[in-house]
């Protein structure tokens, strides 16, 4: 499954954990997102692509209060699944949130992983 990820922790500003394999994420990541910067819930096709954005489901907070949101760009077969945001919550939520709550509460982001 290639995809996007972009989140912050509550310490520590927006980092991309997934690259999708990408060489420069950023692109892709502006390119899905573009227009919709704002939004707090996101579930948009662009292209071969999914923007996808929602508010941490765990109600995780950084620590200025705010809540995190979790954003991804999708690709291929798993962006073909995902036409809602509940359908993000669903299928793509699970890939990642045993690894974002190893790492949300660090003091410093985790490095990217493909």
């Amino acid at each position: 499954m290639t995809f996007i990820w972009s989140t912050r922790g509550r310490t520590w500003g927006f980092r991309f954990l997934r690259d999708g394999g990408i060489v420069d994420p950023f692109v892709d990541y502006k390119r899905a997102f573009a227009g919709v910067e704002h939004e707090r819930e996101v579930c948009r096709r662009t292209h071969d692509a999914v923007a996808l954005r929602f508010p941490s489901p765990n109600g995780e907070k950084d620590s200025a209060g705010r809540v995190i949101p979790q954003e991804f760009v999708l690709f291929g077969d798993l962006a073909a699944q995902i036409t809602t945001v509940q359908d993000g919550i669903d299928n793509v939520w699970p890939l990642v949130e045993q690894e974002f709550e190893l790492t949300w509460d660090l003091q410093e982001a985790p490095s990217v992983d493909s």
